[in-house]
């Protein structure tokens, strides 16, 4: 490394792994990286996320030549705190969903989903961490009374690289504290109200900084190694942040899940709770729509047609545009939006002609983006602009998953080169500490493709006809 390169990191804690990944800070340019893998599960001891940063790290090459240093990791997941700082019990993570009857009667009992979307700008569901609260207090009660901090994975990983000094340091960004359902992105300030009602009582929480705000340096038995800290945020928000995805941008994410986001100048408070009204990390809003179906609709398509990605694709794209009727409605795991957790997959319109691999192939991609396609229309009902659709994560991958998505999106697609976007954000947010101002550093996000088609006729008017007659 040339002499005068200063180096930033940034962490992505996921719920399966952990990614740190070393970059200039003027450039972005990526100098090293390294990887540890999380435990299965739905509920997770958080010192599995410690040993796991500290394995990633350690492939990094350290963080002795590093100056600053951001964490982005998985939003809602409850981690609840002694007053001297000892874990109470495994943290639950945002796909753990025995908080549902809980958070519906949390919900229902204090205003309604209205009253919700009005305070905290989403309606809580059982991902968010105001429920999972309210399922400890009614479950494990001696759990809850032992509580006196709450915060996320973020903050936690954070306090814990700044040497947990004391719960009253925990600090986290208002992009994450929009995901518990007791901070409100529009104010700014946390719902403590709403808080102790799922709890049961008030608790420490952490300090909700700014977007370049130090959050304090890198510690070792309570002595300073020198690093600043970052805030840190949420994945969603880091991914944003490390795409450079700006206002009028909206982040289309095929994952294990679906996420469509939008980066917005206005908070939204959909009373449906179908857009969750987050906030960003720059100090905008990232008003955003999760399915539960993403990727894996495509796994499932190929196996069942037994041919790998690549002939996959090319099935697909030899079917015509619309699959000649054929509808495939990919509730294969229940659905997060629209709220079906019972539902499973069905499909429509199948004839003799349309009895084909290809014509199987064209409905699982156009199902797919008819999904998420319907959460795009519910961000701009919300006030969402749109100049630029960013195709991301591992369905991004498909060449029949960008080919088709113009046309079933019914706008240009930008897909990016496949990277760790989420621990790009935090490192550039890292670096946007180190240099201050009132923008983040502009990294280049090279080797972009665009993809543009025309809207094909009845494909999406098809698929509203049919994706309600699914059970449950």
């Amino acid at each position: 490394m040339a002499t005068g390169v200063t180096l930033v990191a940034g962490v992505d804690s996921s719920t399966q792994s952990c990614k740190v990944v070393i970059r200039d800070a003027a450039t972005g340019a990526l100098v090293r990286e390294g990887r540890a893998f999380h435990p299965d599960g739905t509920e997770v001891h958080p010192d599995a996320w410690w040993d796991a940063l500290r394995i990633a790290i350690a492939q990094a090459g350290g963080l002795d030549d590093v100056a600053a240093a951001a964490v982005g990791a998985q939003q809602h997941g409850m981690v609840t705190l002694e007053s001297g700082g000892d874990v109470v019990r495994p943290a639950l993570l945002w796909n753990d969903t025995r908080s549902a009857v809980a958070g519906d009667r949390l919900v229902t009992a204090h205003g309604g989903p209205a009253e919700w979307a009005k305070n905290v700008g989403s309606v809580p569901l059982a991902s968010f961490t105001i429920t999972k609260l309210a399922w400890l207090a009614e479950h494990e009660p001696e759990a809850a009374a032992r509580t006196a901090a709450v915060c996320l994975p973020h903050d936690w990983l954070t306090w814990k690289l700044a040497g947990a000094p004391g719960v009253g340091a925990l600090v986290t960004d208002r992009g994450d504290a929009s995901g518990t359902g007791y901070f409100s992105p529009a104010s700014g300030d946390y719902r403590r109200d709403l808080l102790t009602l799922a709890l049961g009582h008030d608790a420490v929480l952490p300090r909700v900084l700014g977007p370049a705000e130090p959050a304090g340096t890198t510690a070792v038995d309570g002595v300073s190694t020198g690093a600043t800290l970052g805030p840190g945020t949420g994945d969603n928000m880091a991914a944003a942040l490390g795409l450079g995805a700006g206002p009028g941008d909206v982040v289309v994410s095929i994952g294990t899940s679906g996420v469509v986001s939008a980066v917005a100048a206005v908070p939204a408070a959909d009373p449906t709770g179908i857009v969750a009204g987050f906030a960003d990390a720059t100090g905008h809003y990232l008003p955003l729509v999760c399915t539960l179906n993403a990727a894996r609709v495509l796994d499932a398509v190929a196996r069942v047609l037994g041919v790998d990605h690549g002939e996959f694709s090319r099935l697909a794209l030899s079917a015509p545009a619309g699959a000649g009727g054929l509808v495939l409605v990919p509730y294969l795991e229940g659905e997060r939006t629209p709220n079906r957790p019972g539902a499973t997959g069905a499909l429509h319109g199948i004839r003799l002609d349309t009895s084909t691999p290809a014509h199987l192939a064209r409905a699982a991609v156009e199902g797919l983006l008819c999904g998420l396609a319907d959460g795009l229309d519910a961000l701009v009902a919300e006030g969402a602009r749109v100049d630029r659709v960013l195709l991301v994560g591992g369905g991004a991958r498909s060449e029949a998953v960008r080919r088709i998505a113009p046309a079933v999106l019914g706008r240009p697609v930008v897909v990016p080169p496949a990277g760790e976007y989420v621990a790009d954000g935090a490192a550039r947010q890292a670096a946007w500490v180190l240099a201050g101002g009132d923008e983040p550093p502009a990294w280049e996000l090279a080797g972009t493709e665009a993809y543009e088609a025309d809207a094909v006729p009845g494909v999406r008017e098809r698929y509203a006809e049919v994706r309600d007659l699914t059970d449950a």
